[in-house]
């Protein structure tokens, strides 16, 4: 049975990774719902969350060959109910539009949304939430003609207390240290 998944792959900082990662899910035909990259919370380590739908057999197998790339530490796939989530999501309208009713502000009230900015042509919204809520605030403030919108990747932690990554690489320090005294 197909359904979303999140993969994150913890990398270093090298250029030509982001094109690996993506032949892998190019040759099997899957579909990359949302990628994110940015720094992780250890030093020159990057962290990829693609989001993707599918059967959890392929999920895994992808997964697998992520981890087979050089520059990859570690990879993980998780599904919604196991992380965190958000998405940010930016919403251009005119800002005549705002001075002319109430209802815009309202709006954006309602969404638990921010404005950054307003200037004469323009006003700028701020919305950080799920997919489903960015698209509605999209869909009311739409009717007063959105200039522009821009919706982000997925941003995801785990639920867990501890973090994947650094539990592996700990074993892994401990492995090495085990391998270096038995080598003397």
């Amino acid at each position: 049975m197909r359904q979303e998944y999140i993969i994150t792959a913890y990398t270093e900082n090298h250029i030509g990774l982001l094109n690996r990662i993506t032949i892998i899910f190019t040759r099997r035909k899957v579909n990359i719902e949302s990628l994110t990259v940015s720094e992780s919370a250890i030093a020159g380590i990057s962290k990829f969350t693609i989001v993707i739908n599918e059967e959890k057999e392929k999920v895994v197998n992808i997964v697998k060959q992520i981890e087979k790339l050089i520059d990859v530490l570690k990879a993980f796939y998780h599904t919604n109910d196991e992380m965190i989530f958000q998405e940010i999501a930016l919403y251009k309208v005119p800002t005549q539009a705002l001075m002319e009713s109430d209802q815009i502000e309202k709006m954006v009230r309602d969404h638990n949304a921010r404005i950054l900015e307003i200037t004469k042509e323009y006003t700028v919204i701020e919305k950080t939430g799920h997919k489903e809520e960015t698209q509605a605030l999209f869909d009311g403030l739409n009717q007063f003609g959105v200039l522009q919108f821009i919706r982000s990747g997925r941003i995801a932690i785990t639920r867990s207390p501890i973090e994947r990554l650094s539990e592996f690489l700990r074993e892994r320090d401990a492995l090495f240290t085990k391998m270096e005294a038995k080598a003397k």
